[in-house]
């Protein structure tokens, strides 16, 4: 029985193991609102590639402009949340 509490979690768990795979940072030391470039030295490049595998792994469309908003999980997580949405 899974019920849409749980749904979302395995949802953001994936969105947390995408991120931390490519800034290459410990799923431990990532919270909601650490901030990837500031607290884990992560490069813009880095975004890009997020952005990237976001939108293959849940088949969904993000404008680039969205970038300036994923600046941590929270703001990832809000961005899919939206373009998955408007899909």
């Amino acid at each position: 029985m899974t019920s849409s509490t749980t749904l979302a979690a395995d949802y953001q768990a994936k969105i947390k193991e995408i991120v931390c795979e490519i800034l290459e940072i410990d799923p431990a030391e990532v919270t909601a609102t650490s901030r990837f470039k500031e607290d884990h030295d992560a490069d813009s490049l880095g975004s890009i590639e997020i952005l990237s595998a976001l939108e293959r792994t849940f088949d969904i469309e993000i404008d680039q402009d969205q970038l300036s908003r994923m600046v941590n999980l929270e703001g990832v997580i809000a961005v899919v949340d939206d373009a998955a949405a408007a899909k």
